[in-house]
């Protein structure tokens, strides 16, 4: 097989980087239209995310955050997001880079990312995730993410439907 000198591979996963940082970028500004709400996982451990102890102990690998009724301070930059939520009550300001980021879901309107980790960044863990996780607010769920066998669906709240897909790079990938 011919070498990918170009690396199409990484070209589409900045690109669609591009649209979770603009999808993003007007939720800052404009706040969420409409029933939209975004399901994010990212890597708890990878280079640059800033969670507190007690988060990085609760979900030493993955968490998935829900952006939705109450959040605040929702900034976003060239490589990262930063965000206040609220775990069981107690406020958080969470640094997520966008290289860190495994999966985006919007649940509305069943539209979905998944990313593979950034060249240099750090690989998904294999071992188990916890079994459960304690509930927080609806402003700010923190729900263990799937293992890395799993598709999405698993922690979606539906299935998609009417032609939505999650986007999955190493689709494109020579195996």
């Amino acid at each position: 097989m011919a070498t990918d000198h170009i690396r199409y591979d990484v070209l589409a996963r900045d690109a669609l980087r591009g649209v979770l940082r603009r999808v993003l970028t007007d939720a800052a500004t404009h706040g969420l239209p409409g029933e939209h709400h975004f399901f994010i996982t990212f890597l708890s451990e990878a280079d640059s995310v800033k969670l507190s102890p007690r988060l990085l102990a609760q979900y030493p690998e993955e968490m998935t955050i829900i952006l939705q009724h109450q959040f605040w301070d929702l900034v976003v930059s060239e490589d990262r997001f930063e965000v206040g939520l609220s775990f069981g009550g107690i406020p958080e300001r969470l640094v997520v880079p966008f290289s860190a980021i495994k999966s985006f879901f919007d649940p509305s309107v069943q539209f979905g990312l998944q990313f593979e980790p950034a060249e240099g960044g750090l690989e998904a863990p294999e071992k188990d995730l916890p079994a459960a996780a304690a509930p927080a607010p609806s402003s700010a769920l923190a729900v263990p993410a799937p293992e890395p066998a799993e598709e999405p669906a698993a922690e979606e709240p539906a299935k998609p439907s009417e032609g939505a897909e999650v986007v999955r790079l190493d689709r494109f990938r020579k195996k």
